[in-house]
Parts: structure tokens; sequence; C-alpha cells
């Protein structure tokens, strides 16, 4: 006996090539809708990865904000919220040249993370360095792990 993998395009047989074409065309509607947009949307508004980590002592914020000046970022805490905000914006340089793609984001950014309850909010410090926002937040001490030393008797 001769096992055949099953796929479901053989069950639906004619069928199959209505719904490829209809999903075909409904891919084509949505990428229009969103494509006629997309520029626009670049241009307005962005979000700058980032990477959480943790130590013993601290939690490390560190956020890709290349090209955005220093003075451009905000870092609030509120309601144990962190937020980062800021703004990149474009570059206007009058050359005779024709731009064939832009993909750079600008615009504005605002990213917020809730805080654990053990960070020590008046202990922040944020360091920018080559277009990385590193922002470390120490914890408190009842939250670094502590080592019980075990007695043998």
């Amino acid at each position: 006996m001769m096992l055949t993998r099953y796929s479901p395009a053989r069950v639906l047989g004619p069928l199959q090539d209505d719904l490829l074409n209809m999903q075909r065309e409904i891919n084509r509607v949505f990428g229009d809708f969103f494509r006629s947009d997309d520029d626009q949307l670049r241009a307005t508004s962005w979000s700058p990865a980032v990477d959480i980590s943790e130590n013993d002592d601290n939690f490390i914020v560190n956020m890709e904000l290349p090209g955005v000046p220093k003075d451009n970022v905000k870092i609030t805490i509120e309601a144990n919220v962190l937020t980062v905000s800021g703004e990149k914006k474009e570059e206007h340089e009058e050359k005779k040249t024709n731009v064939h793609r832009i993909e750079r984001s600008y615009g504005y950014f605002s990213r917020s993370f809730t805080l654990p309850a053990n960070v020590k909010n008046d202990k922040i410090d944020a360091l920018y360095h080559d277009g990385i926002l590193s922002i470390t937040l120490p914890k408190a001490e009842e939250a670094k792990p502590k080592a019980i030393e075990v007695k043998v008797k």
C-alpha cells in the first residue's frame, strides 16, 4: 500500500482556482489601499527598535535612535511607566538630484513601558551614544537575589 500526503487543494478540485483568484484579488485591493498611503504614513510616525535586558542589579533599555539629536529625546516616568518620546526631522536639502526611493523613517515617536515595582525611580540613568539610547533602571535592594549559605552539621 502506498501512502500519499493529504492535500486540501486536491479535495477542492475546480473550486481551488476560484479561491486562489479571490485571494489574489483581495491581496491586490488591500495592497493598493495601504501602498497609496505608505509614503505618507512612513513620514509621519515611526517606532524605534528596543531591547530590554536584565542583570542582577539593573534593568537595561536600549533604543535605536539613529539621526535623532539628543535634544529631541524626552524621557519621563509617571505612575511607574517609562516613556521615551521625541522626533526625527526629515532633512531637506535643495539639490538638483532625483530621489528614487526613501526608506528612512521620520516623524514623532513615543514608546512606553510599565516598570516593575522594584525599580529605584530616583536612580535611573540615561546615556546616549552613537544613536543608541541606553537607560539603566537600578533594582531595589529587596529585589536583588541573595545567596544564603547552607550549613552542614
